[in-house]
C-alpha cells in the first residue's frame, strides 16, 4: 500500500510505475511516492542467485545417453529489463542453462566430457550470456554437480580403467627391468675397466721392478767382475781362482744324479787335477788378449816368477795329503 514514504532495503531495486507506466526504479533507501499514482509494480533483488537445475538427459557424441544436473549462479544487472524483458526471468535461465547444456554435450564424446568438465562449464555460461543479455540478467558460472552414466557403461568403463592400470604397470615393470639391466651392464663395464687398469698398472710396476732388479744385478755383477779382476792381478790371483773352479767342480759333482737318473760324464771324471787345468786353460786363452793390450800399453816391471798353475795345485794337494 502506497503511504507516500517508503524505505527500500539494501541490494534490492523496487520498479515504480505511474498511472501503468514505468516511472523509475527505487534507490536503496528513503523514498517519496504520490499516492493513487504510484504504485511499486515488480521488487528486483540484486543479490546473487543460486538455482538448480533439474537432472535431464543428454547424449553424447558417441551416442552415450548420460543424467546430468547442476548449479547456476546468476545476478539481476538491470532490474529495468529483468522485468519487462521476460516473464519469470528465473524459470527463463533455468530453461536456457538446460537446452545449452544438452548442446555442448553432444558435441563431446564420453571421455572428453569427464576430461574437459571446465571447459564444458564455461562454454555453456557463454552460451547463456548471448542470449539472457536483453533480459537483464548475466550468469556468472554453472557447475556440473553430477553425471550419471548406465551400469553397463559404467562396467566397461571401470574395465577399460583397469587394463588401463595393468598396462601402466607392465610398461613400468619393463622400463624397471631395462633400467635395472643397464645399470647392471655399466657395472660390469666399470668394474672390467678398473680391473684392466689395475692390471695395466700392475704390469707397469711388474716391468718397473723387474727392470731395477735387472739393473741391480746388473751393476752387481759388474762389480763383482771389477773386484774378482782386481783379486785376480795380485799376487797369487791364479791360486786362489785355481782353488775356487776346484771348490765349484766338487760341489758339482756331488749334486749329480739328484734330478735324473741318465748322465752325460768324461772319462777322467775323478781326476780333479785335470778339471781344474782345462778350466785354467780355458781362462787363460781368455785372458791373453787383455795381458798383450796390457804390456804393450805399460813397460814392463820386474816381478817375481810364479810357479805355474798346475804345479801349484799338485803342491797344495802334497800339503794336505
Amino acid at each position: 500500500m502506497n503511504i507516500g514514504v517508503l524505505f527500500v532495503p539494501q541490494q534490492e531495486a523496487w520498479v515504480v510505475e505511474r498511472m501503468g507506466k514505468f516511472h523509475r526504479i527505487l534507490e536503496p533507501g528513503l523514498n517519496f511516492l504520490i499516492p493513487l499514482l504510484d504504485r511499486i509494480r515488480y521488487v528486483q533483488s540484486l543479490k546473487e542467485i543460486v538455482i538448480n537445475v533439474p537432472e535431464q538427459s543428454a547424449v553424447t557424441l558417441d551416442n552415450v545417453t548420460l543424467q546430468i544436473d547442476g548449479v547456476l549462479y546468476l545476478r539481476v544487472m538491470d532490474p529495468y529489463k529483468a522485468s519487462y524483458g521476460v516473464e519469470d526471468p528465473e524459470y527463463a535461465v533455468t530453461q536456457l542453462a538446460q537446452t545449452t547444456m544438452r548442446s555442448e554435450l553432444g558435441k563431446l564424446s564420453l571421455d572428453r566430457v569427464f576430461r574437459e568438465r571446465e571447459s564444458l562449464n564455461a562454454n555453456i555460461v557463454d552460451a547463456i550470456n548471448q542470449a539472457s543479455d536483453c533480459w537483464g540478467i548475466r550468469c556468472l558460472r554453472y557447475e556440473i554437480k553430477d553425471i550419471h552414466v548406465p551400469p553397463r557403461v559404467k562396467e566397461s568403463m571401470q574395465m577399460q580403467v583397469e587394463a588401463e592400470r595393468r598396462k601402466r604397470a607392465t610398461v613400468l615393470e619393463s622400463e624397471g627391468t631395462r633400467e635395472s639391466a643397464i645399470n647392471v651392464a655399466e657395472g660390469q663395464k666399470q668394474a672390467q675397466i678398473l680391473a684392466s687398469e689395475a692390471e695395466k698398472a700392475e704390469q707397469i710396476n711388474k716391468a718397473a721392478g723387474e727392470a731395477n732388479a735387472m739393473l741391480v744385478k746388473a751393476r752387481a755383477k759388474a762389480e763383482a767382475i771389477q773386484l774378482l779382476a782386481a783379486a785376480l792381478a795380485q799376487q797369487h790371483g791364479s791360486a786362489a781362482a785355481s782353488l775356487s773352479v776346484a771348490e765349484q767342480y766338487v760341489s758339482a759333482f756331488s749334486k749329480l744324479a739328484k734330478d735324473s737318473n741318465t748322465l752325460l760324464l768324461p772319462a777322467n771324471t775323478g781326476d780333479v787335477t785335470n778339471m781344474v787345468a782345462q778350466a785354467l786353460g780355458i781362462y787363460t786363452t781368455l785372458t791373453k788378449p787383455q795381458a798383450v793390450k796390457t804390456q804393450d800399453e805399460v813397460p814392463p816391471a820386474c816381478e817375481d816368477p810364479q810357479p805355474p798353475p798346475t804345479e801349484v795345485l799338485k803342491a797344495e794337494q802334497a800339503g794336505s795329503s
